[in-house]
């Protein structure tokens, strides 16, 4: 699971490019994220969309930034294509007065097993509250729309402020999984957090 908050209170920054029209956009819920939640006070206003493989452009350019290079995953088209059409994978953009400005990408989404990863997620202006009302309306999504019974990620322990945003949303930590990352040719340590569905129900 590749997981970062560089700086401010983002689970993940980037610069993007933005300059690309982006289509093929399926709306999950356009309700706007500057409603209070107990999850989030005060988030900035966007809304978050379900999307298909159009956005796959944005997607790629956000994983790409040279500050990510041994924090967030990079896919090729051809793998991003595959997870968007294996039914495993559920992936969804923030938009802000149309522009995207982030995303995620959820896996085993609506399993059998009724658990599910939090893959990836990723912003790009930093510091704006935008990665933790992302996960937020993720979140939210994930209980309402599928039987999940546990959502779940991993995050670098040294990564403290990801682990503080993740905390801020209602995630547990749970343990350590040792050397189960292997990222900038090391194998690295998690700490795994988790989220179940009555520990969301009670924070709504």
């Amino acid at each position: 699971m590749e997981v970062s908050c560089p700086r401010g209170n983002a689970v993940l920054a980037a610069i993007v490019d933005t300059s690309c029209s982006w289509k093929g956009l399926r709306h999950l819920d356009r309700s706007k994220a500057s409603e209070r939640s107990p999850q989030s006070a005060n988030p900035p206003t966007f809304d978050v969309v379900r999307v298909d493989e159009s956005m796959i452009p944005f997607i790629m350019a956000t994983e790409r930034q040279p500050e990510f290079e041994n924090l967030v995953g990079r896919w090729d088209e051809a793998r991003h294509r595959s997870a968007l059409a294996d039914g495993r994978h559920a992936y969804f953009v923030a938009q802000h007065d149309s522009e995207p400005i982030g995303f995620a990408i959820l896996r085993d989404w609506d399993s059998p097993e009724h658990v599910t990863l939090v893959k990836r997620i990723a912003v790009s202006h930093p510091g704006r509250g935008y990665g933790r009302s992302l996960l937020s309306k993720v979140i939210d999504a994930a209980f309402k729309e599928t039987d999940v019974w546990r959502l779940w990620l991993g995050v670098f322990p040294q990564n403290t402020r990801a682990r503080r945003a993740y905390e801020g949303v209602g995630f547990r930590a749970e343990g350590i999984a040792r050397g189960c990352v292997f990222v900038g040719g090391v194998h690295r340590d998690e700490l795994v957090m988790a989220l179940l569905r009555p520990e969301w129900q009670a924070q709504r």
